[in-house]
Order: C-alpha cells, then structure tokens, then sequence
C-alpha cells in the first residue's frame, strides 16, 4: 500500500458498501458524512480543496477504524473486502498516448496501424468508453479476459478520477483488459475488444491530488503464473504525450458525468506478441505513491 491518504470502498457483511479513508495501514471510516463516491464527487464540484477537508475532518472522528489488512480476502458474503473506487461512475479511456503503445497497436493491426500513426500526433486524442460499474472489479477481485479472443493481455495504466464539474479529484490504478487481436483485426471491433463482463480493474483506492500536473512515478507490471513470473515491466508517467487538462478538456466536450468520471491514460508495458493471457494468472500493477491492484485472471 502506501502511506499517502486513500479514498477506499469496501464491502462488511451485513452493512453493504462503506467508505474509508486510509491512513498508513488503517481504515478511517467515513460513510456518516459521505454515504456513497458518488455524493463526495458531487459535494466538491466547485469546491474540491474544501470536499477533501471535510473528508480528513470525517475521518479525524470516525470512531470505526480498523486495520487495512483486514480487507484483504476475495470478495465473498461473509468477508470484508475492497471494492472497486466507484459506484455510479463510468469508467473511459485514453488509447495511443505512448509512443511504445502506437508501435504495438500498429504491430497487432491486421492493415498496419496507420490509424494509430495518425492519432498519436493529432490534435484530437483517442478517447472511447471502457466500462460501466457492472463490469469493473476492485483489488483482489477477478478480471476477466473473451473466450473468443486468443490474445489478451492487460493494460496497467494511470487512471485520473474527475468529479461533475470537471476537476481532477486525483488518481488511481487502473486495468484495461484487451483482447488484441479482435482489435487488430479490425479498429471498428474496439468496443468488442475493450467493453465487457469484468474487462474492468481500479484499485486499491484513490490518491486525493487535485493537481493539474502528471503524478511523478513509475508504473510496474507483474504477471505471474503456477507462481513463477512469467513478464514484467515498467514505464514513467512523463513519457505520456498528452497533458491531464488536455485529456480532460476532450473528455468533457460535448458530455456530462453527473456522479464524476475516471479516464483511463494509456499504457506502454506491452508484452510481446506470442503472449497471451491464462486463466488464474495474477496480474499485479503497481504504482509508486498509489499502492497495489492485483487481480486474478479468468475467462467470461
């Protein structure tokens, strides 16, 4: 984890979804004062640094608290576990914001790719929308990859959260699930290779920085499988070609988010092109300042 404050949801038996505050290794709940994500994203449009204080005074008075580890079980009835960081929120995308990611975008693409060549210098960047809540899991839940894809691989990526009145909020981690070569057969098939059941990862939680400048970390991939690594990589956030008021700027054009919006940024670990995805591998992705997502892999 990390010992920046988080914004979690999680799951208690017998109460339904929570909201915390983590501090270090401990859970401050402070669901008396924000019941839902959504109602916090509401409560700072227009007010971000003031929404963010009245979050730290809740969690300074919560009488529950308790240790993060405690979360940390498969999602079950009778467990506590994390949720995924949003509830009435949908989830969209940035694609070809890396150089790395148009070269493998081009090198999947059955036509060669000039496409992405195109949208990586255009003025208008990728966006496209990736996940509902239905489909998108939190820490320690299951991702999923098409059973009628042969190529799938996983996406770690810098997610920025932005609430209604398009303000960044901060960041968390995210996972954007791809069936490569639906997509490489055809651009047209995005939707069919990004959008479905468990396509979706975010976690642990979210970092409150409502900055305007990109997070100065690294982002690591780990891929393991029977318990031996089997690919792993990693990439620095100011390789990103497009800045945060930009991708912002376009996300919103024409658009509204009343509960707020997560943008998925981009990716550039690309695992090489004889490797694909199995059932019950265990993909961990990491980012320095933000903490872990880990999720299981399985076939829907």
């Amino acid at each position: 984890m990390t010992d920046a404050p988080l914004l979690v949801r999680y799951q208690l038996p017998g109460e339904g979804a929570r909201l915390g505050l983590q501090r270090g290794e401990t859970i401050h709940d402070v669901s008396d004062a924000f019941p839902s994500l959504a109602a916090f994203f509401r409560a700072s449009s227009g007010a971000v640094a003031g929404a963010i204080d009245a979050l730290s005074a809740a969690a300074d008075a919560s009488a529950r608290r308790f240790p993060a580890g405690d979360l940390d079980n498969r999602p079950s009835a009778d467990k506590p576990h994390w949720l995924p960081p949003l509830d009435e929120q949908e989830v969209w995308a940035a694609g070809v914001t890396y150089l790395d990611s148009r070269k493998a975008r081009q090198e999947e693409a059955a036509d060669g790719g000039d496409v992405y060549a195109r949208v990586y210098t255009a003025a208008r960047p990728e966006i496209f929308f990736k996940a509902s809540a239905k489909n998108t899991v939190g820490h320690l839940d299951a991702a999923g990859f098409r059973a009628d894809s042969s190529w799938n691989v996983p996406e770690p990526e810098l997610a920025l959260v932005v609430n209604p009145a398009m303000e960044m909020l901060g960041f968390t981690i995210g996972n954007d699930m791809s069936s490569r070569d639906i997509e490489g057969e055809n651009p047209l098939y995005l939707p069919q290779a990004k959008v479905y059941t468990a396509s979706c990862a975010l976690g642990p939680g979210i970092l409150l920085a409502p900055s305007k400048d990109w997070l100065d970390t690294t982002i690591r991939l780990v891929i393991s499988r029977a318990g031996a690594d089997v690919f792993s990589g990693s990439i620095t956030t100011d390789q990103i070609k497009r800045s945060i008021p930009e991708l912002i700027d376009y996300l919103g054009r024409s658009n509204s988010y009343p509960s707020g919006v997560f943008l998925l940024t981009g990716t550039a670990i690309v695992p090489p092109a004889e490797f694909s995805l199995r059932v019950n591998d265990v993909v961990t992705i990491s980012i320095d300042g933000i903490g872990t997502l880990q999720n299981r892999v399985i076939e829907v």
